[in-house]
């Protein structure tokens, strides 16, 4: 990264900014800046509020083509259309870490950008990701299980691109300054949109366009903004259970329950080697008896299996037979407890390389 500090009028007035706030951008560097990065274990020192914007992609950034959509506006121009921004920071530092629709974005990707987040931790005073909502929920997680930060990562986004109508993503990023820059939210990491801020391990994308698509079933969410204050709901911080594991290479299959479903895909996992299996079950964790019996196959083949519900809110509980949530208990599967199929999974691949046996990676887990 480096500063446009020694320019920072002239510069200010190109980039369309007002007020008192000097953006900092991976894409360029002063003379003098540059040769101060070469000090060995020298950090720059800013004054006042420090937000670091680190841009991943996603609707927020995309511009039509002729292929259709995709991500093109650098997150240096993103907090260049919006100089509201300078109302909640005094610095703000930009880093593009990859550019892309989030429904393209891998774990190696999110290790990225958690490592990113930790390169700052002593430099700024919050973060906020630019993401696409289709996973955003997804790497938020996996930030909040592998980091302890003592910073607030806030992710945003938007329903619609910067050329359509009503545009969500300038207000999203208010929102999301606002809250990494808040004296009471100093840990955790969050998605913020529509002007409420949520919890990543409840959080969940609930609608395909409408702009209120961010919720928490059950949960609620953290807080909400209004035009004069912050309304805190629940005691901002982390809700998951830390893993030691940022990066991952480990394998795991995501299989579906439905009404009359044969194994063939869960013994094509097992066939494949996959390291870990989610099985998205029905109701309080069920599956008919016949995925049951390749359950019981994973496991006595030292195939850690996590069970979640394709209902979209409450717990499991091992109450039914025949291939009900008592008989998975019974073959030594794990309890997703409340978590989503694509959540479980994120949290099984960490579990899955920080640990090496079963009662360790079962403990990060809820019980039945």
């Amino acid at each position: 990264m480096a500063k446009y500090g020694a320019n920072r009028r002239s510069f200010m007035q190109l980039a369309g900014i007002t007020g008192g706030t000097a953006l900092t951008s991976s894409a360029a560097a002063d003379t003098d800046e540059a040769e101060e990065s070469n000090e060995a274990d020298e950090q720059p020192v800013y004054g006042g509020t420090v937000v670091q914007v680190l841009s991943m992609g996603g609707t927020i950034a995309s511009t039509p083509g002729d292929g259709g959509a995709s991500p093109s506006e650098s997150g240096e121009a993103l907090i260049e259309s919006v100089p509201e921004l300078n109302e909640y920071a005094d610095e703000i530092l930009v880093d593009q870490v990859t550019q892309l629709g989030s429904f393209n974005i891998e774990q190696e990707h999110v290790a990225e950008l958690g490592e990113k987040a930790q390169e700052t931790e002593n430099v700024v005073d919050g973060i906020v990701v630019t993401h696409g909502t289709d996973t955003m929920e997804e790497s938020a997680y996996h930030l909040d299980l592998a980091l302890e930060l003592d910073i607030p990562i806030v992710f945003t986004g938007a329903q619609r691109r910067p050329d359509e109508v009503s545009a969500d993503g300038p207000a999203n990023l208010v929102t999301s300054f606002r809250a990494a820059a808040h004296d009471e939210i100093r840990s955790g990491v969050y998605v913020a949109f529509n002007e409420e801020l949520h919890a990543a391990r409840d959080v969940t994308k609930s609608h395909t366009r409408k702009l209120e698509t961010f919720e928490s079933p059950d949960k609620g969410p953290i807080a909400q903004f209004t035009r004069d204050d912050v309304r805190l709901y629940r005691e901002p911080g982390s809700y998951s259970k830390s893993i030691d594991a940022l990066r991952t290479d480990k394998t795991v299959s995501i299989i579906s329950s439905g009404q009359g479903m044969s194994d063939r895909q869960l013994r094509f996992a097992i066939e494949e080697g996959d390291d870990g299996i989610v099985l998205n079950g029905f109701g309080l964790g069920n599956t008919n008896e016949t995925l049951s019996h390749a359950v019981r196959d994973a496991i006595d083949g030292g195939i850690p299996v996590v069970v979640t519900s394709r209902s979209h809110a409450g717990p499991l509980s091992a109450i039914y037979g025949n291939g009900g949530g008592e008989t998975l208990r019974s073959h030594g599967a794990i309890s997703g407890d409340d978590l989503p199929a694509h959540k479980a999974r994120i949290k099984l691949l960490l579990a899955l390389e920080a640990y090496d046996d079963l009662e360790r990676i079962q403990n990060c887990f809820g019980e039945w």
